[in-house]
């Protein structure tokens, strides 16, 4: 990996501050931006995340999406951990130290809605970051489309139920214009966008200059956009995280330990 890369673990900690500082001693930037949304979707972070896939999108080979099917492991195992698994665990690890290790820091109150926002985050498998991931370890543009759309598909399903059943609470209130749009702003409208540009470029350069010049020009947009887009999410939290950073650190320790866990369990079934 390049330098670049090989440090980004710095340069995101960085903007993380930078962000919260920005919302800190600068709030009429995440203000200003925070007026262009549309069914609870900035609309700047919006563009941000297309420069995040948009280099990704254009890796991929859309007569190879229909080979996807020849291979479908991979697609079980994000599922199963997806749906079957990391909803519950999430539950299961948040509870435990929301109530009982963290049980005299927090108050019981606050404790379930930390409870509530962990299942939130726990039932809904990301999208645009599945794109960084795998340009960053150089995976299959085609797979990482067919995984992310299809997870896609299943939330508008399983999402409720799951949630519902977790909390124990009913008639969950599913934003369907946010998800809907989600789909069509970070997975259709990018992907289109790259087949389009993928297929001019080689046909009027050709395919070798296409994989050796143009491409490589967009090395560093992506993770460009990553780190943009990180400074302007903890711009809009920045008063937020700073008012209560005791627990902002605890609400982090369940979901440390979910992410580990969820990682090791895909990766040992893929191994």
């Amino acid at each position: 990996m390049r330098f670049f890369e090989k440090h980004l673990t710095l340069w995101v900690l960085l903007c993380m501050a930078a962000g919260i500082l920005i919302g800190k001693y600068l709030p009429g930037i995440p203000a200003f931006l925070g007026q262009f949304e549309y069914a609870q979707i900035s609309l700047p972070i919006a563009v941000l995340i297309w420069v995040m896939i948009y280099p990704m999108m254009m890796k991929v080979d859309f007569t190879s999406i229909k080979n996807v099917g020849k291979n479908p492991k991979g697609l079980f195992v994000t599922w199963v951990t997806n749906w079957l698994i990391k909803p519950f665990t999430m539950y299961g690890i948040a509870a435990f130290f929301f109530s009982v290790v963290f049980g005299t820091i927090i108050p019981a109150d606050l404790a379930k809605e930390y409870l509530a926002g962990a299942v939130l985050l726990g039932a809904a498998p990301c999208t645009a970051m599945v794109f960084v991931w795998s340009h960053l370890t150089k995976g299959n543009p085609a797979y990482t489309v067919v995984q992310v759309a299809t997870n896609d598909l299943i939330i508008l399903i399983a999402f409720t139920p799951i949630v519902a059943f977790l909390l124990g609470v009913s008639g969950v209130t599913v934003p369907w214009d946010t998800l809907l749009l989600s789909v069509v702003l970070f997975v259709v409208i990018p992907l289109a966008g790259g087949i389009l540009t993928r297929t001019l470029m080689i046909k009027s350069k050709g395919l070798e200059y296409f994989e050796n010049q143009f491409l490589p020009k967009f090395n560093n947009v992506t993770m460009i956009g990553l780190l943009l887009t990180l400074i302007i999410i903890f711009s809009f939290q920045g008063n937020v995280i700073l008012k209560n950073p005791l627990h902002i650190v605890l609400i982090a320790v369940p979901l440390i330990f979910q992410t580990i866990l969820i990682f090791f369990i895909a990766y040992l079934s893929s191994k």
